[in-house]
């Protein structure tokens, strides 16, 4: 049964309605106010695309710098060895290391968001695929976390950069923010990451591309958005 702050927050959203994109961010601070807590809810985007992820020229998977940040400072672990090592430190990673830094995680250790690797560390991140894949932590060339410039790279993780997937559902969930950015910063944040899905889609996707949005904070209903307003800008 959902608690009371729900409800009253639930009441404040046409179910019916496929809100634009500025009326679905006011919408969505009402409710964060409804169902405020003692910590800043996060906001996510599910963004459902007709793709088929199963065929790896549909995949849609990528990164992105979110203007506003996502509220939070994320914790960055790094493989790299020699003076590698010491440019990470002096960029801010939380966490630097090679063999040592593996056993680690192998042993349990997951206190970080974001793993970056140089390219010559990639057969010893390699062997902890069945612990950072799951997690989506797989350092990956093509979001650039496996680089040899760590100082951007880490840079840009701190600064709010976000990596999204497309799930087997087609569907990506991405953050974009905290409860706590105005509507406005949160609108900007949401427009960055829905352009470039938008110019991800694959060549060999049929039909229609973007089939629904919804927008949410981590205590609060979801709020549908209009499609038409965004496909409009992509014709």
């Amino acid at each position: 049964m959902p608690g009371k702050k729900f409800r009253a927050a639930a009441e404040k959203v046409d179910r019916n309605k496929r809100y634009s994109i500025t009326e679905g961010f006011q919408v969505l601070k009402q409710t964060t106010e409804l169902t405020k807590g003692k910590w800043d809810q996060t906001v996510d985007v599910a963004v459902n695309l007709g793709i088929d992820p199963k065929h790896a020229d549909q995949m849609v998977r990528g990164a992105v710098v979110l203007p506003h940040g996502t509220g939070k400072s994320a914790r960055v672990a790094v493989f790299a060895k020699g003076e590698k090592q010491t440019e990470a430190t002096t960029a801010g990673a939380d966490f630097v290391g090679e063999a040592d830094l593996a056993k680690k995680i192998e042993e349990g250790f997951m206190d970080f968001d974001t793993v970056i690797a140089t390219p010559d560390m990639m057969g010893v991140v390699g062997r902890l695929g069945k612990v950072l894949g799951p997690r989506g932590l797989m350092p990956n060339p093509k979001v650039g976390t496996v680089t040899m410039d760590l100082a951007k790279a880490i840079k840009e993780a701190k600064g709010g950069k976000i990596e999204f997937r497309a799930e087997k559902a087609g569907i990506v969930h991405a953050p974009v923010g905290k409860a706590s950015f105005s509507a406005a910063n949160l609108q900007e944040n949401f427009n960055t990451l829905i352009e470039l899905i938008m110019k991800m889609k694959p060549a060999t996707a049929k039909g229609v591309y973007l089939k629904g949005i919804t927008i949410s904070s981590t205590m609060g209903p979801g709020i549908k958005l209009d499609t038409q307003e965004i496909n409009a800008r992509h014709k």
